[in-house]
């Protein structure tokens, strides 16, 4: 896909501020993919504490799970849930990226407090398997079912029945959007939105993002190879929609509900979004889709330090409040 505008690697004043701090102060997260992955893990996590500091206050924090799904070939599914002070109204389904294999409701757990906060609503993170250790399709299993579990029994994780919005960032926002694909079908009523941020929605590496960012700064594409390779290590099938949604067929795009979709502009994942938001054009919806310039993959989970971030999880509140009132 042709970009509407001149990719450039210039960072934001505000982010090359912060790049040049945590520089002076040491502070340089190690590439979990060049890892075991249960030390990939660890240091990811130990990185994440960085930025889950300063909590915003909640009317409750809890813990429920989800029992395993034989028939779905679902895992049990621990849920973290966050319910904001005062009026709560619907359901969001944050799911946590990590490239498939890392990260957990706990590294993206201010980020989603603060969506919850700004669109007023409910926040419930599952916590699926990770690749490589349990490939594709078994994460999105366990985010289907995990859904399914918010869409059917709210009173389950101590909510109100109501409007539920997907939610997600980088895998994450695969994982939501494709089990929203997942079940089209079901006759029971689905989300009445999604609100995605910098989604992982193809596997091909040659897109002018990919070859910009090829190196960075921030997420590679020798990156991004390793974490297909490990959620889905035959590239035969890494055209299935359930996959790669971009590859979904226009039928089923255009059931879609509702979505916005949020981009970062240093990033090689910025072509999925601007392809998938062009798809969606072709067929007459009228989704909405921002870029967010200057800032770099995965900067929503540095809300504390980056006004762009609170600023953009801010206009998705708003997006998600607009769908459910719609």
């Amino acid at each position: 896909m042709t970009l509407p505008f001149r990719l450039s690697p210039v960072l934001s004043d505000e982010l090359q501020a912060l790049n040049a701090r945590l520089a002076a102060e040491g502070f340089a997260p190690p590439d979990g993919t060049l890892m075991d992955p249960d030390e990939g893990q660890a240091s990811t996590l130990e990185a994440a504490r960085r930025w889950n500091v300063d909590m915003p206050p909640l009317a409750r924090r809890a813990e429920v799970t989800v029992p395993a799904d034989a028939e779905l070939g679902s895992a049990d599914v621990r849920c973290l849930v966050l319910v904001p002070e005062g009026r709560v109204d619907g359901i969001l389904f944050f799911v946590h990226g990590g490239g498939f294999a890392f990260c957990s409701p706990e590294t993206h757990e201010r980020a989603a407090a603060l969506q919850g906060i700004a669109s007023g609503m409910a926040v419930v993170l599952p916590d699926y398997r990770r690749s490589p250790r349990h490939p594709y399709p078994a994460g999105l299993l366990d985010t289907v079912a995990a859904l399914r579990a918010v869409l059917d029994d709210a009173p389950r994780f101590g909510l109100d029945p109501g409007p539920v919005i997907v939610s997600g960032d980088s895998a994450g926002a695969n994982l939501g959007l494709c089990a929203i694909l997942q079940d089209q079908r079901r006759p029971a009523p689905g989300p009445a939105g999604a609100v995605l941020f910098y989604g992982v929605f193809g596997a091909d590496f040659e897109t002018e993002s990919y070859r910009v960012f090829d190196a960075g700064p921030g997420l590679t594409r020798p990156k991004m190879r390793r974490y297909w390779d490990w959620y889905l290590p035959e590239t035969a099938r890494r055209d299935d929609p359930l996959a790669a949604p971009i590859r979904a067929d226009d039928a089923a795009l255009s059931a879609l509900p509702p979505l916005h979709l949020s981009a970062a502009g240093v990033d090689p994942l910025l072509s999925d979004t601007l392809g998938l938001a062009a798809r969606l054009r072709g067929l007459g919806r009228s989704d909405s889709c921002t870029v967010v310039p200057g800032v770099t993959h995965g900067f929503l989970q540095l809300t504390t330090v980056l006004a762009a971030a609170r600023d953009t999880i801010a206009e998705a509140g708003q997006a998600a409040r607009r769908m459910i009132e719609a």
